[in-house]
């Protein structure tokens, strides 16, 4: 797979000198260092035009010299997203927060039989942006989603078959059908911090949204705060945590992405 490519028209005195810089795959045409005969013009042309299509699908510009090589530019081939764009995140509103919504097409549904996730959302500061997710996480496979910024804290959303814990709640559960508040933290705050949550529970209520039930609890140590409901056939548990100092300076903005959570 092309990782690299540089190409550029050099002009010394009024001659035209091509010159081409390269990392290739097999199918990408050989190494150049001159051009003898035809026409220089069409053949910059050609190679301009072939930058600006990269630079339509997903190659970004950067530095040369930093990367040590001389000249003007490097394209690089950038895996994945452009910078600064996470699909489902919207733009910024006027208190610099975004809003994330599942994606309909993003994969995900835990094994053959099971329904598409219904999708879900909340709202985080202009810093926060996705991360990758590791099935070796604490969670593993049912680690639906990641954010985190640098700054404030981390959050995760889990995604587990309600057929795990019950396997009469049908293909509309609710959190209510699956227990009372303390039963819940119990059983499935464990899935979160990674232990038992006995005597670390510091306070739990019960919202509701759109006639949705949503269980949210606060837990120290570690510091974590948790909104758990269900939806089809799909229990959801949204976590947001932070360090002790970003817990001290950000509480209020880690509460108020906690309790922005929503089945949708």
């Amino acid at each position: 797979m092309e990782t690299a490519l540089l190409r550029y028209c050099i002009n010394f005195s009024g001659q035209s000198k091509t010159v081409a810089h390269h990392h290739r795959s097999d199918s990408e045409i050989p190494r150049l260092k001159s051009i003898h005969g035809g026409s220089k013009d069409e053949w910059c042309a050609k190679v301009l035009s072939r930058r600006s299509v990269m630079a339509t699908t997903g190659f970004s510009l950067v530095s040369s010299t930093a990367l040590g090589f001389p000249g003007e530019g490097l394209a690089v081939v950038k895996q994945g997203l452009l910078a600064g764009r996470v699909p489902g995140l919207s733009e910024p509103d006027d208190e610099g927060w975004r809003t994330y919504r599942r994606p309909d097409e993003k994969s995900g549904g835990h094994g053959v039989g099971w329904s598409p996730i219904i999708p879900y959302s909340f709202s985080v500061p202009q810093d926060w942006n996705e991360v990758p997710v590791s099935i070796a996480d604490l969670g593993g496979t049912e680690i639906d989603l990641r954010f985190a910024s640098p700054k404030e804290g981390r959050l995760s959303v889990i995604v587990a078959p309600v057929l795990r814990f019950a396997d009469n709640l049908g293909d509309d559960a609710k959190i209510e059908n699956i227990g009372p508040p303390e039963k819940v933290i119990n059983a499935f705050g464990p899935e979160v911090i990674g232990e038992n949550v006995e005597g670390k529970v510091l306070s739990s209520n019960v919202a509701e949204h759109d006639g949705r039930l949503y269980y949210q609890f606060e837990l120290e140590p570690p510091h974590v705060l948790i909104t758990a409901t269900a939806a089809g056939n799909r229990l959801y548990l949204f976590s947001v945590t932070g360090n002790g100092l970003q817990w001290k300076r950000y509480y209020k903005d880690l509460k108020r992405i906690a309790t922005s959570f929503r089945v949708v």
